[in-house]
Formats: structure tokens, sequence, C-alpha cells
């Protein structure tokens, strides 16, 4: 039950992001004046089609993507002469660059969307300077400190949140700290000597930080539409840049490359959301939905971002890509993509085995 459960929750999950990825393509193109011929979430043999007007709307065996083919999206093909206007090939370069744009930019956009309503429904966590829990034999337990104290002052200078204190905490060196703080309707001073432990970043390498073993009371603060909406995109900026950083680290080393997931593991994280609750599934909904926005942006041929970095070079050189390099380019990020694809379901089985 809890495999179908975890199928489910992911083939949900997945086709939310795949519907609005080519809904963002479909809508621009739509609105460009060019030709949509078929609207398809997934890959692969035809399961239901219905044709409306000049576009069949299909669903395909295999739902780990999507596509809208476009009139003339070839530079190659031939396009009839009464198709010319609706021919994607034949529209200005920033219309092109937009409908490729689009795919992405609606994954973004939905993140954004998700985050918002969260923030507005569910709430933002706010980390308090009180007290939440107090781990046994490190510096805070020994000196005394409880759950339910509120941190006032580090060495006299006042901290109000939880992050400007824990700031403080780190760069303590090991020196001894003096926190002020109110514990029942009394305030009083605790002096408390900071260790070094191994701890992680978010992108899970190793680090020594300085810490005295309390973590915080966490409350969550509905926001207002206005500032919920802020929030929602300040948050998806946010992800997309630590995707970036992410990327970049795994190129360098820095973060090992094992960290890649494919679909085995996006079902099991999905259904062990989907069961904490609405608000965690459509949370890690999100996630994924930055993910793909980001990395489909990336210059890599047969993705958006190839196709959008072929239009940076037509724009710089004045004419259209050959098509035979296109096509040869197209050719490697194929071969890239499926060795990336057959890695990351590697590690999925890694995992597994490795329990």
């Amino acid at each position: 039950m809890d495999v179908i459960y975890a199928v489910v929750s992911a083939v949900i999950g997945l086709g939310i992001l795949i519907v609005i990825h080519e809904l963002g393509h479909f809508l621009v193109a739509k609105k460009t004046g060019v030709g949509v011929l078929t609207f398809s979430i997934g890959f692969g043999p035809k399961v239901w089609g219905r044709k409306i007007n000049e576009t069949e709307y299909v669903i395909s065996a295999f739902p780990l993507g999507g596509y809208v083919k476009m009139v003339g999206e070839d530079p190659g093909e031939e396009v009839q002469e009464i198709d010319v206007e609706k021919s994607f090939s034949h529209k200005k370069l920033g219309t092109r660059a937009a409908i490729v744009g689009a795919g992405p930019g609606f994954n973004l956009l939905l993140a954004a969307v998700i985050f918002s309503f969260i923030f507005m429904t569910v709430g933002v966590p706010v980390l308090t300077t009180e007290i939440g829990s107090v781990e046994p034999d490190l510096p805070a337990a020994a000196a005394g400190l409880k759950k339910g104290d509120r941190i006032l002052a580090v060495d006299g200078i006042p901290v109000d949140k939880w992050e400007d204190l824990s700031d403080k905490i780190k760069q303590s060196n090991g020196r001894q700290l003096t926190l002020k703080i109110q514990r029942n309707d009394s305030a009083q001073e605790i002096r408390v000597q900071p260790t070094q432990k191994e701890g992680k970043t978010i992108f899970g390498e190793k680090k020594d930080v300085w810490i005295i073993g309390i973590a915080s009371e966490v409350s969550m603060e509905k926001s207002p539409l206005w500032k919920a909406l802020g929030q929602g995109f300040y948050k998806t900026g946010e992800y997309s840049v630590l995707t970036v950083v992410g990327m970049f680290k795994m190129l360098t080393g820095d973060v090992s490359p094992k960290n890649i997931g494919g679909p085995l593991m996006i079902a099991q994280v999905a259904g062990q959301q989907a069961q904490e609750g609405f608000a965690s599934f459509f949370f890690f909904v999100a996630l994924l939905s930055v993910n793909l926005g980001v990395l489909n942006l990336l210059p890599i041929p047969v993705l958006d971002g190839g196709h959008l970095f072929f239009f940076l070079v037509e724009w710089l050189i004045g004419r259209p890509v050959e098509i035979k390099y296109r096509e040869r380019a197209q050719q490697v990020g194929v071969f890239l993509l499926i060795l990336i694809m057959i890695y990351a379901f590697y590690n999925d089985v890694s995992r597994f085995f490795e329990g």
C-alpha cells in the first residue's frame, strides 16, 4: 500500500509540473499566433487523444515529460504558404524566445503561487529566541538552560531573532558567552562555553561549527495576501539560487553527485510528504517545480535552455544556427541526459539496497 501511495503521489506531483510546463509553451504560442498541432502529457504511444480545432490533446504512455508540437517548429521543415503566419520558425527571435522560455517560467511561477498559498493559509515558520529544546550532555544543559527560557542578549548585546543568536554562537570561536535570559517572570545571566561539533551545510558538506546545544521554539505565522505573495516569490528566487549553487558545487566536486535522485527517490519523498499532509506535499511539489524550471534553463541542447542558447547565438551572428550544427548538438544533449538519467536511477537503486 505504501508503494502504491508513493507512486500515485509522484504521478500526481509530476503530472502537475508537466502540465504547467507545457501549458506555458502552449499559451504563449497561441497568444503570439503560432499554430499548435499537439499538446502531449507524456511520451511514447498514445493512450488517449482528442482533437479540438487544429490541436490534438494527448495523454501518452510514459508520464515523465511532455511536449508541444508547433507548426514550423523545425527550421528545416517545409511549411505551406497558408501556414507561414502560424509557423514558429518564421516568428521574430523575441517571440520564439518567449515561447521557449515560458515553460520554465511557468514552473517558477507555479512554485511562487504554491509557496504564497501555503504562507497565507498554513503560515511561515518563525524561529524565536525562546528555547524549544535542550540537548543533553552539551554546554547549554551543563549551564542550566531549560526549555522555555527566552534569550534576551548575548554579552550585553540584545538579540531579537534566532538568526542573530545563532550567528553570535557560531562566531564565538569557543569564547565563553554570557547569556541574559528570561525565565518565567525573572531575568538572569548564565555563562555558557560553546563547543565545536561537525555539522553539515544545506548541500551536505561537512563543516565544523560552534554550538551550545539548543533548538528554537518554532511558531507559525500566517501572512496576509500581499505579504504572502512577496514571500512566495522571494522563496522561489532563494531556492532557484540554491539549485544553481548546488549544481555548481557538484561540478567542482564540493558536493557528491550521489545526491542526484531519480524517479524512485521522487516517488519515495512524494509519498512521505503526502502522508505528512496537504501542505507538506505541495511544498515538495513547489520545490520540484523550482528544480524543473531551473534545470530546463541550462544551456543543454534538447532542453529549453539549449534552444535559448541557440537563439542567443542567432542574435549575435544575425542568422539562425545551421541545422547540421543544431542536430549534432542535440545528439550530444540527448546522450548527456541519458547518462544523467541512468546515473540518477543507479543512485536510487543504491539507496534502496543501502536501506
